[in-house]
């Protein structure tokens, strides 16, 4: 189990990248457009700076839904490799079985 604290942490995370979400992508798209003249993407580059370091959907790692361990996380499932085991173990999983030959 991971810490409680890395855990709201990230759930902070979060919720700061939905709440930016529109104003960065715009942002960036302004930025990163080679039509416009330097000033303007400079202006855009700044004023993504001022945003806060966590609304950079970058900074929010995957984390398992059952433990929040943050490594060997399979997206697919939501969960991590231990408790996919676990779970595909006890038949708990749909459509994953133990595999032998």
């Amino acid at each position: 189990m991971a810490k409680l604290s890395s855990i709201n942490k990230n759930e902070r995370r979060k919720k700061l990248v939905v709440k930016y979400a529109a104003k960065y992508v715009a942002l960036k798209a302004t930025a990163d457009d080679t039509s416009l003249d330097d000033g303007d993407r400079l202006m855009a580059r700044l004023k993504m700076a001022e945003l806060p370091r966590n609304a950079n959907p970058t900074r929010v790692r995957n984390r398992c839904a059952t433990t929040g361990r943050p490594r060997g996380f399979y997206r697919k499932f939501g969960i991590n490799r231990i408790e996919l085991r676990n779970l595909a173990n006890k038949g708990l999983i749909p459509g994953v079985t133990k595999s032998s030959w």
